[in-house]
């Protein structure tokens, strides 16, 4: 079971990667409890869903310690070079030999390649006969809305790595960590530390976006601080989780609505100690990510002026807004870092699967879908 309470819709099953064997995953599992809300509440649920963990193997663990591997990176994502991380040191995942240096090929062990360059042709794929067992493995973190040129690549890749929680090597924007010992008092979010109400930080703006047009229903009812490339620009001294810590509220509006793309403005805005106002996918597939009072989605009113209504709401009654808060004592945040985290996840599943061989022949029904 999952946050598991009757109140909360489960999130639709989606078929996997055709392959011709089946894989299984580790699935995090944590007790739940209930709590009554008031007039604008509905019977919240707090519980661990389904979801592979991502701190966890990926594949079942092969006997005695893992084999030393090789993971050739073929091109850095976005053609920006970042040092490869030391996996042991920072992730406590020993046996990865990270590499660059396309000379390694021949005796690499898998080879991760990021879409974007492989589409746009910045990058070709190799082009030397592929060594008996390697496992190429096809990463990518963006939306279908937002990803090109996957038919090219039927039957080409061994493993996927993405967001979505049905991925060969399952790594989100960020994840809950449960704590060991769950905090007595409630978590600081105090009024004089939060002087203000509503932030948004946005950089593509399109007003084709649903985002952009549901924001400009709502600034109709509430004032909402803009900041990034749309808005005012944030100084250079700061951050977003550290704009958003001055805020109730923050939105954590995606880009386009699809399975699982729920990215790190969700995030950012849960380590800011702000509680997200999300537009993404419905909420049951929110809800297998986070406990259901962990944040507002716009779905649950029937209009902006309804939600703009309750966020005045909680803004006069701390009692209502600690319910949004609850949940912190019994969690801490992880925002994946991005790439270090994806490269030693990725060498810790090809540890425990080595000899896999077999092709993904669905990518784009299956990414699509």
């Amino acid at each position: 079971r999952g946050w598991g309470c009757s109140t909360s819709p489960r999130a639709a099953k989606r078929p996997g990667l055709r392959r011709s064997k089946t894989r299984s995953v580790t699935v995090l599992r944590t007790s739940c409890f209930a709590a009554l809300g008031g007039a604008l509440f509905f019977l919240l649920g707090v519980c661990l869903l389904n979801l592979p963990d991502p701190r966890q193997q990926p594949f079942p663990l092969t006997e005695g310690e893992p084999r030393d591997v090789t993971l050739l990176l073929w091109t850095h994502p976005f053609g920006r070079y970042r040092r490869l991380p030391d996996c042991e040191a920072r992730f406590g995942i020993r046996g990865c030999v990270l590499t660059d240096d396309r000379r390694m090929y021949p005796g690499a062990d898998a080879i991760i390649m990021h879409h974007r360059e492989i589409t746009t042709n910045a990058t070709a794929l190799p082009s030397d006969p592929r060594p008996r067992g390697q496992k190429w493995i096809w990463m990518n973190f963006e939306s279908p809305s937002h990803t090109r040129g996957l038919r090219r690549f039927e039957g080409v890749f061994n493993l996927t790595m993405t967001y979505r929680a049905d991925s060969d090597i399952f790594l989100p924007y960020g994840y809950l960590v449960p704590r060991l010992r769950p905090h007595a008092n409630a978590p600081p979010h105090t009024r004089p530390r939060r002087p203000h109400l509503l932030a948004w930080v946005i950089s593509n703006w399109s007003e084709s976006q649903a985002r952009v047009a549901y924001f400009r229903r709502l600034v109709n009812y509430v004032d909402v601080d803009v900041f990034g490339r749309a808005g005012v620009p944030l100084p250079e001294d700061s951050t977003v989780v550290r704009t958003a810590r001055r805020y109730l509220f923050y939105l954590a509006l995606e880009n386009s609505q699809h399975p699982d793309y729920i990215t790190e403005k969700l995030w950012n805005s849960l380590l800011a100690g702000a509680v997200p106002v999300v537009l993404g996918p419905p909420r049951e597939n929110y809800e297998r990510f986070l406990p259901p009072e962990a944040f507002i989605h716009v779905d649950d009113f029937p209009s902006p002026r309804l939600l703009a209504q309750y966020l005045l709401l909680l803004r006069r009654s701390p009692a209502l807004l600690q319910r949004h808060l609850a949940w912190r004592r019994s969690y801490s945040v992880h925002l994946t870092a991005f790439w270090a985290e994806h490269y030693c996840t990725a060498c810790r599943a090809v540890q425990n699967h080595r000899l896999r061989t077999n092709t993904i022949t669905n990518l784009q029904r299956w990414f699509e879908s």
